[in-house]
């Protein structure tokens, strides 16, 4: 398979840096549907998916995903409204917001995404404001789409620390001005002491974690810290505490571990629980993922 190709479809045209198009034109075949993860990198996920018909039920992530339409009509429900992504645009899902995933036609869909930990883009500013927030989730912005471009073209490649600081900062720079406005600025102390919180939950991520414990390491009471919590982190420390188990749960199981034994390293009760909210939350079942998954060997 030809490098920054999936299951048999020419990307670079499209994705090449200052490239525009194409990408219709070079689709020959149907592919079948896929997932393709590329290696960890920074913190953040970038993956490449190809779908038809109806891909996600509704689900949420405590990320921000953006993306870009490559193939296709993209689809999904977003705030309430039905939204429709063409080839070219660029989609910016905030933290923590409700959507499905769809294509539009009976070509199928083709779109690659990143998703970026909201501490990230609060970084840019030092930490000293809350998340942007995006009302439109389709936009065509070219500075943004420039950024997507550069991180998304090869995903066989490790990005180096100065192309993904680079990256975050002009993808930063684009959701502020998107947003129209900066967030609230936090003080020092609530910084910290969610910071301090975050930490825990990662740390402690299969563990019963308490608001006690939580009130104890930060100095806030319980509901000052969910609202400081979200003003940060994007997500409330309870969906923040269950991400970071299903974060786990897919390792154990691109690495071969059963179902029953991932659910039970990750801390959850059993792998009823475990399902549950891996739909909730990525809209396909565990099962259903290791299916469509494609393993990155480095040969694409």
């Amino acid at each position: 398979m030809q490098r920054n190709s999936f299951l048999g479809v020419n990307l670079n045209v499209d994705l090449a840096p200052g490239g525009r198009g194409g990408l219709e034109r070079s689709c020959q075949a149907r592919p079948a549907d896929g997932i393709r993860v590329a290696d960890p990198s920074h913190g953040v996920e970038r993956i490449e998916a190809r779908f038809h018909g109806n891909a996600f039920s509704p689900h949420r992530h405590d990320t921000y995903g953006l993306g870009l339409t490559l193939h296709g009509v993209q689809t999904f429900h977003y705030r309430g409204v039905e939204r429709f992504s063409n080839a070219g645009n660029v989609i910016v899902l905030h933290p923590d917001e409700l959507h499905d995933g769809a294509a539009g036609t009976e070509d199928g869909l083709i779109y690659r995404m990143i998703y970026l930990p909201p501490a990230l883009i609060s970084a840019v500013n030092g930490d000293q404001t809350g998340l942007p927030f995006v009302p439109d989730p389709v936009l065509a912005d070219e500075e943004i789409r420039q950024a997507l471009r550069d991180i998304l073209y090869d995903l066989d490649e490790q990005p180096s620390d100065l192309i993904m600081d680079d990256v975050v900062m002009r993808l930063a720079a684009g959701l502020f001005r998107q947003a129209g406005a900066l967030g609230k600025r936090l003080t020092p102390s609530a910084r910290s002491a969610v910071l301090r919180a975050r930490d825990l939950l990662e740390d402690r991520c299969a563990d019963l974690v308490s608001s006690k414990a939580l009130e104890a390491e930060t100095g806030l009471d319980r509901y000052e810290l969910a609202r400081q919590f979200r003003r940060l982190m994007g997500t409330s420390p309870h969906r923040y505490l269950v991400m970071r188990r299903l974060e786990r749960a897919k390792r154990s199981l691109a690495e071969g571990q059963g179902l029953a034994a991932a659910a039970a390293d990750a801390g959850f009760a059993d792998q009823a629980h475990f399902t549950r909210h891996f739909r909730k939350t990525f809209g396909i079942t565990p099962g259903h993922w290791l299916t469509i998954r494609i393993p990155n060997t480095g040969e694409c």
